[in-house]
């Protein structure tokens, strides 16, 4: 089997798990939207999934998605299929410049201050709040008691558009991660009950290649798959965007 042929039939696998655990839910197959998580992948393994009909790839590392899309610009300047990029790992305000306007959606804005460099970029941005449901010091997001605050920013703000929300949840069984994913849905629905201009929480991200089905039975709109897909990672120093 073929490089591609492996990462075409790893998605078609993600796919019918996502599409059975949609149909055990009680929801619609096409509510759920899959992220296939490209970082440290090279873009021969994007274009291979590309052609296997995946359109949304989620990329962690700024300067990464960077060289990715002028790597894929460069080798296909006639305009084939293009990736929907997400920006799905933690951003530094010195790094919006790689990410705001390049990106369909940044999955982890955390603070005002993010939220205020994304704006300062031209055109709109959309985007979705992480939260830090188990209050892990070692991982980025706010504080569930802080969402409002910052959603209250959004709404004063000029660019920037926030869509929902986003969990990364420990290191755990899925079982154990279920409570997270109820509790990020249920502070999804509170919130949404709010109107404010510029919010409209429609989307939950939470879901990884372990556990996404759980995260689907609670609500998940777009689950970020790598692994299942794409296999083992290299390590970051092995890997140049065109190899």
């Amino acid at each position: 089997m073929t490089r591609a042929e492996s990462i075409a039939a790893g998605l078609a696998s993600v796919r019918h798990r996502i599409a059975e655990a949609a149909r055990a839910a009680g929801r619609p197959v096409d509510s759920v939207r899959l992220v296939a998580v490209s970082k440290r992948m090279p873009t021969a393994d994007i274009d291979a999934a590309l052609a296997a009909g995946q359109v949304d790839f989620g990329e962690n590392y700024a300067q990464e998605l960077r060289d990715k899309r002028a790597a894929r610009a460069a080798e296909d300047p006639a305009g084939g299929a293009r990736p929907a990029w997400h920006f799905i790992g933690p951003l530094q305000t010195n790094k919006v410049k790689y990410v705001a306007g390049n990106v369909a959606l940044i999955h982890s804005v955390d603070s005002a201050a993010l939220l205020d460099e994304i704006d300062r970029r031209e055109g709109e941005q959309a985007c979705l709040i992480q939260v830090n449901l188990a209050g892990e010091a070692q991982k980025r997001g706010v504080a569930p008691a802080a969402l409002p605050a910052l959603l209250d920013h959004v709404a004063s703000l000029a660019h920037v558009r926030c869509l929902g929300l986003m969990l990364i949840p420990p290191l755990a069984a899925p079982a154990a991660n279920r409570p997270l994913f109820a509790a990020l849905r249920a502070l999804r629905d509170q919130q949404a009950a709010i109107a404010r201009p510029r919010v409209d929480l429609r989307e939950l991200s939470m879901g990884m290649s372990d556990d996404f089905e759980v995260a689907i039975a609670e609500g998940a709109t777009l689950v970020r798959v790598g692994t299942a897909i794409f296999g083992s990672r290299p390590p970051a120093a092995a890997v140049s965007p065109g190899a």
